[in-house]
C-alpha cells in the first residue's frame, strides 16, 4: 500500500505584517520567507475558496498591499 502524501507545511510568518508594503517588496519578502506561492489580486476579485498551503495571497490596491492572508 502507497504513503498518504503529507502536504509541505507552510512558513512561520505573520501575514499582517505585508500589509503597507509595496506589492513588488512584499512579494520579493515572501518568497524569501518561504512561500512557495504568492498571488496578488485587485480589491474585489472573484476567488475559490480551496486551500493551498504554501500560497499567500496580497489584495493591492494602488501597489500597496491593504490585506494578507494565507492559503
Amino acid at each position: 500500500m502507497a504513503s498518504i502524501p503529507t502536504p509541505s507545511g507552510q512558513p512561520a510568518d505573520a501575514p499582517e505584517a505585508y500589509v503597507g508594503l509595496d506589492e513588488t517588496e512584499a512579494e520579493r519578502l515572501a518568497r524569501d520567507r518561504g512561500w512557495t506561492e504568492v498571488r496578488s489580486l485587485p480589491p474585489g476579485t472573484v476567488i475559490t475558496l480551496e486551500f493551498v498551503a504554501g500560497r499567500i495571497n496580497f489584495e493591492v490596491t494602488d501597489e500597496t498591499v491593504t490585506r494578507c492572508w494565507v492559503g
